[in-house]
């Protein structure tokens, strides 16, 4: 296979593809590949409290996971807007856990604040590595754990860091490089927290992303709740389908020469071409073309503007 990293951005030195990128994509959505998200950080927490503790701390409802069961979810400010996320498997014993680029460390060192006198270990763990697997890859005998219900019906799985590609609990495996995954996740209106989000971010407008409504209180609840209940986020996810070329990361959103929202991520996807995640204001007409880098964009509207909920089923 012909790797080409990535040179630059969140996801610097992991493979970009392997040289048919979007044949990789299609296979991403056959469920016959699998992803290496290294960048992703791991890091463990242990301890009988581990999961009544996080719930309290977080947006998700976490107090009732069994083993092999996870979520993912979100840290908020005191106002409500998302500071961190992370996703999680418990195995009964243990709930392992992944953050974006460069949020671990922030995000462990709030946790540790946190724990006050509950019981609970917190520890990094750059000795494991986070994988995507299609629904049609077995789990590679070293698997550390896995968790159903990622993109495209694959699921998440920790491995223990490898030296190269042809170990044997991998050479099975038909890899594929982030430029895939990208394009797969994006084209299911998934966010990646720091990337697609800002330091405004609320989770109702990534229509509550990572968030359940129906549990006690967490820092940052009372707007959350007010927002859904008066409903109207201030803005909302969108797809964005371009004509042409793909902008840059974090271009403005325009309408009518007016700045209404801001650009996340973006890939070529096989079937749609151009796609993106944006953040626009809520009273931006749904079907109206948006304009990025002087480049035509179609949206597809991700969450109800009126409510702040998801159209599609949340992960």
């Amino acid at each position: 296979m012909s790797r080409i990293d990535l040179a630059d951005g969140p996801d610097v030195g992991m493979a970009w593809h392997f040289g048919r990128p979007l044949a990789e994509q299609r296979s991403m959505d056959e469920g016959s590949a699998a992803v290496e998200l290294a960048s992703r950080e791991v890091f463990t927490i242990s301890g009988d409290q581990r999961l009544r503790w996080l719930h309290t701390l977080t947006t998700q409802a976490l107090d009732s996971l069994l083993p092999g069961e996870g979520a993912d979810a979100l840290v908020l400010s005191p106002t409500g807007q998302i500071t961190h996320g992370f996703g999680l498997v418990d195995d009964g014993a243990v709930a392992w856990c992944w953050s974006e680029p460069g949020d671990r460390e922030p995000l462990l060192a709030w946790l540790e604040s946190m724990k006050f006198w509950t019981p609970v270990e917190i520890e990094a763990r750059d000795d494991l590595h986070l994988w995507w697997l299609g629904r049609e890859v077995s789990l590679p005998t070293a698997a550390v754990v896995q968790r159903p219900g990622a993109i495209a019906g694959g699921s998440w799985a920790i491995l223990p860091a490898r030296s190269g590609i042809s170990e044997p609990t991998l050479a099975a495996v038909n890899e594929v490089g982030q430029w895939a995954y990208e394009a797969i996740r994006i084209a299911e209106g998934v966010p990646r927290i720091g990337l697609d989000t800002d330091a405004k971010t609320l989770p109702n407008e990534l229509g509550l992303f990572g968030t359940a409504l129906d549990k006690g209180c967490y820092p940052g609840q009372e707007t959350v709740a007010r927002v859904q209940t008066l409903g109207r986020p201030p803005r909302r996810l969108v797809r964005l389908l371009f004509d042409g070329d793909l902008p840059s990361p974090g271009a403005t959103i325009s309408l009518n020469d007016r700045v209404i929202g801001r650009v996340g991520t973006l890939a070529q996807h096989y079937e749609l071409g151009p796609v993106g995640l944006g953040l626009v204001k809520r009273s931006t007409p749904v079907d109206a073309t948006l304009v990025v880098e002087g480049i035509a964009a179609a949206q597809e509207a991700l969450v109800d503007p009126e409510v702040g909920e998801h159209f599609r089923p949340k992960l």
